[in-house]
């Protein structure tokens, strides 16, 4: 499901054989004399493959592997990154991607791994296909499509023979079922549970509700064609807001909403201004082409009849509160489910993990913050009358759903404290990697906040307060703008195997990534690992150590 720029037709015969999945694509086009070269990623892929072929890269390869180059993402200040996938003896490894950083000119500056050791197991299941699509049937509430059970590989241990299932339909029950699209592992060769994930991801003259009111109209970029106006965006590729069947809103002006909290309408001018926000804030705070990393966003839809939003792998849905007087469209609701997109384009997708799940929910509310910041809208006295806003905003912080107040008792979650409101854990241990996915998303969020703001920002009254640290340490910030960039490089080094402890090693790499292009200091380094070591995520065997430049 991943998008980025492709390249190259041909294996390359000398060692490991590496096949190309896309024809080849040119590179932008760089003016003015003095401007550096721009970036290749020709020279990045083949700079990439040769490491590759040539036995030296890190990557645990097996007699029976094949790896596949899935695409050159770029980052900031010309930073590419090459992603691999790995197939053993013809079935898919899940676990087995891996990435490979270049500079601007193809010279590999580092590798991100995910697997652990070369692989040997048997591919001969002792389980039927029908058996294994029947135990996973049995992980969801009610399943209303079952897709054919296939072969695959886990990268646990030396390999784990597991059939993997794609069941859809919902989990809960009543006002509670929610949609799902799961993915489930079951052991070939025992019957037994492997693991799952959920695609599935929950949380001009335009009168909005949350960026302005009645009072302070907005504008909104929307299409016109042949007297026709359309809730899609004209020139931010792939964004529009649709009703819950997927009919784009059009209309005969281009004057959308009446600023009430019940009209979809509103809602969707909400979530087409934080939409724009967030793209264009990914462009020009992280150097990345679109939401997607090709230029693109993602549909939106308003009028889901439930207290919550989701992201299901395609597109954007949107609630209301439980009390049904607001949408769940506000700048950081809109920003987390499509923050789920980005992870999921980004190396290594989504993951098949209960961690990197908790890892997600922490990348959308990221997401979600960085872009109240970008927009960083006026602080006001609210002026809210029954459902309709005459004068309100969403100013920047960084809690999530403070706004929507989606189940009547304010925000949801705190990036500064998390365990301040939701109970969320604050410091890494033991139990997070197998904790409710939300929940977890509270280490990685207490982080990046130490990162972007540190742990005596002093100012709670414009969205910066104190936040406590896990080991007592004292923690300065890097910016937000400058933790946002981190982050950003981070996913694009990022494997299936995602964890916190992986997480951390990864982004310190990613700042030395960013230290050898001009975007980051060697301060920035020691800054990063500080907020790691104030959340209690220990260190990785063979993270970098030091930073020099």
């Amino acid at each position: 499901m991943r998008r980025q720029t492709a390249l190259g037709t041909a294996a390359i015969a000398a060692g490991l054989a590496v096949a190309m999945s896309s024809p080849a694509t040119g590179a932008t086009t760089a003016t003015g004399a003095s401007a550096p070269p721009p970036p290749s990623p020709k020279a990045a892929a083949a700079s990439a493959d040769q490491l590759v072929s040539s036995g030296k890269a890190p990557i645990h390869a097996s007699p029976k592997d094949k790896v596949v180059r899935r695409g050159v993402t770029a980052g900031a200040g010309g930073l590419q990154y090459v992603a691999y996938e790995r197939v053993h003896a013809g079935l898919p490894v899940r676990g087995g991607d891996f990435v490979v950083a270049t500079d601007a000119a193809g010279t590999v500056l580092g590798t991100s791994v995910g697997q652990s050791k070369e692989l040997s197991v048997s591919t001969t299941p002792k389980l039927t296909a029908a058996k294994a699509a029947a135990i996973s049937r049995t992980r969801i509430t009610k399943a209303t499509r079952t897709g054919a059970a296939t072969l695959a590989v886990l990268t646990q241990g030396a390999g784990r023979l597991v059939y993997e299932t794609v069941v859809e339909g919902t989990n809960g029950t009543g006002r509670t079922a929610r949609p799902s699209r799961l993915h489930v592992y079951v052991d070939a060769v025992t019957g037994k549970a492997a693991g799952q994930w959920d695609e599935v991801r929950d949380a001009n003259d335009d009168q909005s509700f949350y960026h302005g009111g009645s009072s302070q109209p907005t504008s909104i970029s929307t299409t016109a064609s042949g007297g026709t106006y359309s809730l899609r965006d004209a020139t931010r590729s792939g964004i529009s807001c649709a009703n819950q069947s997927g009919t784009v809103y059009s209309g005969s002006d281009d004057a959308w909403g009446n600023a009430n909290g019940t009209n979809l309408e509103t809602a969707c001018v909400d979530a087409m201004k934080a939409a724009q926000s967030e793209f264009d804030m990914v462009k020009t705070w992280l150097e990345r082409n679109g939401l997607n990393g090709s230029g693109s966003g993602w549909p939106m839809r308003v009028g889901l009849n439930q207290a919550n939003a989701f992201w299901n792998g395609s597109y954007a849905n949107f609630g209301r509160n439980s009390s049904g007087s607001r949408q769940a469209t506000t700048t950081d609701v809109v920003a987390h489910e499509l923050g789920h997109g980005v992870f999921q384009y980004t190396p290594g997708g989504s993951g098949w993990s209960n961690e990197s799940g908790g890892l997600n929910e922490s990348t959308g509310d990221v997401f979600g913050a960085l872009t109240e910041w970008y927009q960083n809208e006026p602080r006001v006295t609210e002026q809210i009358s029954g459902s309709n806003a005459v004068l309100n905003y969403d100013p920047p912080d960084y809690q999530v759903g403070e706004e929507v107040d989606l189940v009547g008792s304010g925000p949801i979650r705190s990036m500064s404290n998390p365990s301040s409101i939701s109970g969320n854990p604050n410091c890494y241990s033991s139990s997070v990697p197998n904790m409710e996915v939300h929940a977890a998303a509270g280490v990685q969020n207490h982080w990046f906040y130490l990162l972007a703001e540190g742990s005596a920002a002093g100012d709670p009254s414009h969205g910066r307060p104190n936040s406590p640290t896990c080991n007592g340490s004292a923690v300065t910030g890097v910016g937000v703008q400058k933790a946002g960039r981190i982050f950003m490089e981070t996913l694009n080094l990022k494997t299936s195997t995602w964890t916190h402890i992986t997480a951390r090693k990864t982004s310190l790499q990613a700042v030395l990534n960013l230290v050898q292009v001009g975007k980051a200091t060697c301060t920035d380094f020691t800054r990063t690992r500080d907020a790691w070591n104030a959340v209690s995520v220990p260190a990785a065997s063979g993270e970098p150590a030091s930073c020099t430049g």
